[in-house]
């Protein structure tokens, strides 16, 4: 049997964490693919993969890249992450969400094209992922397609989210480092992004430090870094770096790749990069059995027979919002369709 034929045949939980395990880059896309279906047949699929697989996760250093739209996130990472595997020798897999849109429901889905180099490299796996209806910045299985990128051996995971706004966090609660890019000469530097990513960021860069935007560049570095002193110590033990880079040029590249390794050395002695991990590993577990938990909830026929009425009965104000969630929520329970 041919390879492509093997690839065509994959039926088992079996068969394809053999071939994850193994680096087939084909089986591990049909994988991840899996993981963002909504089936519940390959769901459960899926759960059985990862619980194979999971012994050979956890060895990658992970990182979060985020910025506002047109600071060059895709051009950053492909030159990024061309230095990592051509430079570093190490394995990258790029996760890259676009947003979807809420009318169409489409994405465009087009990191690939974006970066050209990096999608030829041997070295690398590039997964775009449209976002769908997860907040936060990434997809809603994200943290699966991590995991099995991991396991197909790839030792560098960076997650590109869609953009800073409201709820742009989450992606930080998945990555061992969080990266945020900046434009210089925006205006205001300090109004133009939230107080809250610029708390959680491990590292900030403003990019596009080239040509004549050098010392706007070199100026909001000093803004920022100037800033951060005002904010408390972070639970790492790391104080955030401001640098300035070039995706263009490649100016500063190797300087922000050391100081994530700076980063790794450090909060590993110190005890925080494990902790961190597990931490992350229990906010995931309370954060699906609250999905798991709201899908059940709706698709409960009791449920889905008596909505209608209590949210008549809610908008015309004849029953209060909490004692029609009350009602709901006991009617799930007496169906006897609540565990999981």
């Amino acid at each position: 049997m041919t390879k492509n034929n093997k690839n065509r045949d994959l039926k088992t939980a079996n068969d394809y964490a053999e071939g994850i395990l193994h680096g087939d880059r084909i089986v591990l896309g049909r994988a991840i693919t899996l993981a963002e279906s909504r089936r519940i047949e390959h769901q459960a699929l899926v759960r059985e993969i990862l619980e194979q697989c999971l012994p050979c996760t956890g060895n990658s250093l992970r990182i979060g890249i985020t910025g506002s739209p047109g600071v060059g996130k895709s051009s950053f990472i492909e030159t990024f992450g061309s230095y990592l595997t051509q430079e570093q020798g190490r394995r990258l897999a790029v996760l890259a969400i676009d947003p979807t849109s809420q009318v169409s429901r489409g994405s465009i889905l087009g990191d690939k094209t974006r970066m050209s180099q990096l999608s030829t490299d041997p070295r690398a796996f590039i997964r775009p992922s449209p976002a769908g209806d997860s907040l936060g910045g990434v997809a809603a299985r994200t943290r699966e397609a991590m995991l099995l990128c991991e396991a197909a051996g790839f030792d560098t995971i960076l997650i590109e989210t869609v953009g800073v706004g409201q709820s742009e966090t989450t992606v930080h609660g998945m990555v061992d480092f969080f990266l945020l890019l900046l434009l210089p000469g925006a205006g205001d530097e300090l109004q133009g992004i939230k107080r809250g990513i610029v708390e959680m960021a491990d590292l900030l860069a403003i990019n596009k430090a080239d040509g004549d935007r050098i010392e706007l560049a070199k100026a909001a570095r000093k803004e920022y870094a100037g800033a951060l002193h005002l904010f408390p110590p972070k639970p790492s033990g790391w104080p955030a770096k401001t640098v300035t880079c070039s995706a263009l040029t490649g100016r500063g590249i190797p300087e922000i790749w050391q100081l994530v390794l700076d980063f790794q050395q450090i909060t590993k002695e110190s005890g925080w990069f494990v902790n961190n991990r597990k931490d992350q590993a229990k906010q995931w577990l309370h954060e699906l059995i609250a999905q798991l938990l709201k899908a059940q909830f709706y698709e409960n026929e009791a449920v889905r027979a008596q909505l209608p009425e209590m949210e008549d009965a809610v908008v015309e104000n004849k029953l209060p919002i909490a004692k029609a969630a009350d009602r709901l929520i006991d009617l799930f329970k007496k169906s006897g369709q609540a565990a999981i």
